[in-house]
This record gives structure tokens, sequence and C-alpha cells, in this order.
């Protein structure tokens, strides 16, 4: 062999020397071999057709880098945080399988169990999110999330809220957020979950599979609670056909007329069935039914309500009576 061959043989060879010499590149933003690989990879997710639609194409590589970062501070698969990363309202919510899933894998904790108290349906029915720790033993119990707090927070008045379909599910999911946030908050990193959001805001998915929520939803979020009555109805105090002013009396006198109106055995077996399922609604079902002249159907529903939202329904069954009352007097009238 020929010192120049020898020479072109050592020389293909150091190469390769060097290359085994060269530390591993991670994927992040703060140095330019990084970036750039974090920016090549998030590129093939883009192409992939596997990624939700928020995720996919030339424009949505910052969305792929940003979900590939988060995935690598909570130590989840990139795509896996893809699927289960929403955009609500621009900002980034879990969902609440995903936030479950990543506790019980994180090996600190034993799985999430749920412990249940009350009867269905009642005000005290509810469950609470428990694992033991695995490092002393203790057992770490969350918060109760009851019917109660469900109805004064107004999580299941919210058009299509899943809390009047499937609301055992929705305890389970909501137990679980606040148990995460109480003891694992790093998990979540400072995000609510999907199910969340969509209880403040009636948030839904579009085409591209972000959740929206209208400019009216979130003037109606920011609406003190008496303005959920339409603004052409009349208030609750004081009838705008004849100017008088309700008192207690006069609301008092309302509902005996329409209770004495109806057979007391439809009564009673309206009653019954209504007690049943009042418990599942809020306020706006309260007020629908008075404007649909379902009086009793509102009063059992109000029974479940908190005292300020019982006597906004009552009173505007007194104001609905009222402006019925007058209404039929000036037909009588014309007639004469």
């Amino acid at each position: 062999m020929t010192a120049a061959q020898t020479t072109n043989l050592q020389a293909l060879r150091q190469p390769a020397a060097q290359a085994s010499n060269v530390p591993a590149v991670h994927a992040g933003f703060f140095d330019l071999q990084s970036f750039e690989l974090m920016q090549r990879v998030s590129k093939a997710f883009a192409s992939s057709d596997l990624v939700p639609q928020q995720y996919r194409g030339a424009d949505k590589i910052a969305n792929c880098m940003i979900a590939m970062d988060m995935a690598q501070r909570i130590g989840a698969n990139p795509l896996m945080v893809m699927q289960n990363l929403y955009i609500v309202h621009g900002t980034p919510s879990w969902s609440s399988k995903f936030l479950i899933a990543t506790i019980n894998a994180c090996g600190r904790f034993s799985s999430l169990r749920y412990e249940w108290k009350g009867e269905p349906g009642g005000k005290d029915y509810g469950c609470r999110a428990w694992a033991i720790e695995k490092a002393t033993g203790e057992r770490l119990d969350g918060i109760w999330v009851t019917w109660e707090m469900v109805q004064a927070e107004g999580w299941a008045s919210k058009n299509g809220s899943k809390w009047k379909t499937m609301p055992d599910q929705m305890f389970v999911y909501r137990a679980a957020a606040f148990w995460q946030r109480a003891y694992a908050p790093e998990l979540g990193m400072g995000l609510q979950t999907a199910e969340e959001v969509g209880d403040v805001f009636d948030a839904a998915p579009d085409a591209s599979g972000n959740y929206v929520v209208t400019s009216e939803d979130l003037r109606q979020q920011g609406a003190p609670a008496e303005k959920t009555v339409a603004s052409d109805e009349p208030p609750f105090d004081v009838d705008t056909t004849t100017g008088e002013v309700l008192t207690q009396q006069s609301v008092a006198q309302g509902l005996r007329q329409q209770r004495e109106a109806e057979p007391v055995q439809q009564h009673q077996q309206e009653e019954q069935g209504s007690q049943q399922q009042s418990a599942m609604f809020g306020l706006d079902d309260a007020l629908e039914s008075v404007r649909r002249g379902a009086f009793d159907e509102a009063r059992d529903i109000a029974r479940s309500l908190s005292e300020k939202d019982a006597q906004i329904v009552e009173q505007t069954i007194a104001n609905q009576q009222k402006a019925g009352g007058t209404t039929r007097a000036r037909r009588q009238r014309d007639v004469e």
C-alpha cells in the first residue's frame, strides 16, 4: 500500500472519530443547534396527518414547537400532548383524561381514586379524588365537588353542558383537576382543563379543532346575575303595565291563585316528578319554564337554587301572572 493511499484512509476515518466526540443535541429554544433540531422535528410533525388540525401545515410549525417544549417539561410524548392540548379562546387547556393519565404515570403517586358521598341528585352528592404519595405513604385527599358547588358556580347552566347528561363523569374530571392543582401543579403547568373552561364559557370546537367563545358569551359572563333575564323582560320588583311595586303579599297572592286553579291531584303528581329532576337544572332553566307558563316546574327547580336565585324565580312568576291578569282585564273592557 502506498503512502498516498495510507494518508487517504486516515483522512476518511477522521470525520467519524470527530463525530463520535460531538455531544448529543437536545431539542430546545435557547441555543442554535437545539433550536434547529426542534424546528426540524416540528416540520415533520406539521406534515403528518396524525396530528390535530391546529398543528398541521407549514404555518403551524410554531404550534408544534411549543407543544414539543411542553412535552419535554412534563416528560410526555409530543404527539400525546398535541392530541390532548386544546385551544379555548386563545388559551391552551388540557383534556381531563390526559391530566389524569399524567398523574398516574408520573411515578410519585398511586393511581387516582375517587370517593363518593350523598344520594344522587341531592345537594351534598359528589366526589373527591385521592391518591397515596409513594415517598411517605400519606393519603392525599382532594376537595369535595358536590351538586351544591356545581349549582352555585353555574357550571350546569351553560348551553350543552355535560353536567346535565353525564354528571358522574364530570364529577370525576373536576375532582381530578382540583387534586392535581393542589398536590402536583407542575404537571398541569398552570393550565386549566378544557372541561373547566367549557363550564365557564359556552365554548364549542370549530372545524379546525379549536374551542371558540363568542363575544356575546363573554358579555354574558361579565354581566351581573340579575341580567340573566333578557332586557325586554319587565323588572322583578315593578309591574311596567300598572307601575305597581310588587310586595311580598302580592307575590304570595299570585302563588295561591295559581295553585287553586289546578286540580290538587295533578299538582301533586307534577311536584313529585319535578322534584326528582330539579337538582339537575339552574336559574336559566327555571326562567325558561316561567316564560312557557310552567310555573310549578319553575318553582320546583327554584328549590335547588340559592336563596337569591329562588327569589328571582318567584318574582318573575308573580310578574308574569300580573301581566296576564292585566291583559285579560283589558280584553274584557274592549268586548264590553
